[in-house]
C-alpha cells in the first residue's frame, strides 16, 4: 500500500512559497527550499524595516521642519519647544506639510512659537 502524503495539501503549501517567491533570482524563485529560506528571510526583513520607515520618516520630517524654521529665524528645537509653550499641538509629520505647502502659515506658526518663548521666558524671570 503507498504511503499517504496529502498531496493536494502539500502542493498548495509549497506553490504559497513559490508564488511569495516569484521575482527572486535563480533558484530561490525556482527551487523550493531555498525559496522557502529567502521567503522566510524575507519576511524578517520586511517585519524589521516596517518599524524603521517610521524612524526614517520621522527624521526627514524634522530635517524639513528645520529647515523651514532656520529660514523664518529659528532652530528646530527653539521652534518645538514654543509650539508646545502655546499649547500648539501638531505632529511632525503635519508641521513638515505645512512646511512644504504653506509657507505662511508655518511662518505664522514660527511667529507664535517664539511669542510662546518671549512670555515663557518673562514668566521665568
Amino acid at each position: 500500500m503507498p504511503r499517504a502524503t496529502n498531496s493536494p495539501a502539500s502542493r498548495k503549501r509549497r506553490k504559497r512559497i513559490l508564488m511569495k517567491a516569484k521575482g527572486f533570482r535563480g533558484g530561490r524563485s525556482k527551487l523550493f527550499r531555498t525559496a522557502k529560506d529567502s521567503v522566510y528571510k524575507a519576511m524578517q526583513w520586511a517585519y524589521r524595516d516596517r518599524k524603521v520607515r517610521k524612524r526614517t520618516f520621522r527624521g526627514l520630517w524634522i530635517q524639513r521642519i528645520n529647515a523651514a524654521a532656520k529660514l523664518n529665524g529659528m532652530t528646530y528645537s527653539r521652534f518645538m519647544e514654543g509650539l508646545k509653550a502655546a499649547g500648539i499641538e501638531l505632529d511632525r509629520k503635519v508641521l513638515s506639510d505645512i512646511a512644504i505647502k504653506d509657507a505662511d502659515a508655518f511662518k505664522a506658526l514660527v511667529q507664535s512659537s517664539a511669542k510662546a518663548l518671549e512670555e515663557k521666558a518673562k514668566q521665568a524671570a
